[in-house]
């Protein structure tokens, strides 16, 4: 396999236009001099830490939707496709905070400091603030 630079161009109404702009920027850089330093560090081959991460990568939107669930991503697309229907800014305000609610909640257990907004009062703290 050769890694190549990508410079193709692209029509503004390609559905790919996001995707091939990005590999554009990205394949500008070469990775090579990173894996080689990590394969000399760890003394993994170079071509395994190349697996490891196209396989990483590759994986990485399955692994979202087990972690998120159908029923979470069902969910999140249909505000996004409920805001496009309308097509007004004010449905897509609305579809934005409602992402956002839905994130803020999501945020709970990665952070015990963390309470969403209008979200209830910790028990152990009186409606005073004492203990």
């Amino acid at each position: 396999m050769r890694l190549q630079r990508y410079t193709g161009t692209w029509d503004e109404d390609d559905p790919d236009a996001n995707l091939k702009a990005e590999v554009a920027e990205y394949t500008r850089s070469d990775p090579l001099p990173t894996f080689e330093r990590l394969s000399a560090n760890t003394g993994i081959p170079v071509g395994a830490l190349v697996r490891y991460v196209l396989v990483r990568w590759a994986a990485e939107g399955s692994e979202a939707l087990l972690a998120l669930g159908p029923r979470l991503v069902d969910r999140l697309w249909r505000v996004i496709v409920d805001a496009e229907t309308d097509g007004s800014d004010a449905a897509r305000l609305r579809a934005y905070e409602t992402l956002r609610q839905v994130v803020s909640w999501l945020r709970v257990p990665l952070d015990p400091e963390y309470r969403p907004a209008g979200s209830p009062p910790d028990d152990t703290t009186r409606a005073d603030g004492s203990p």
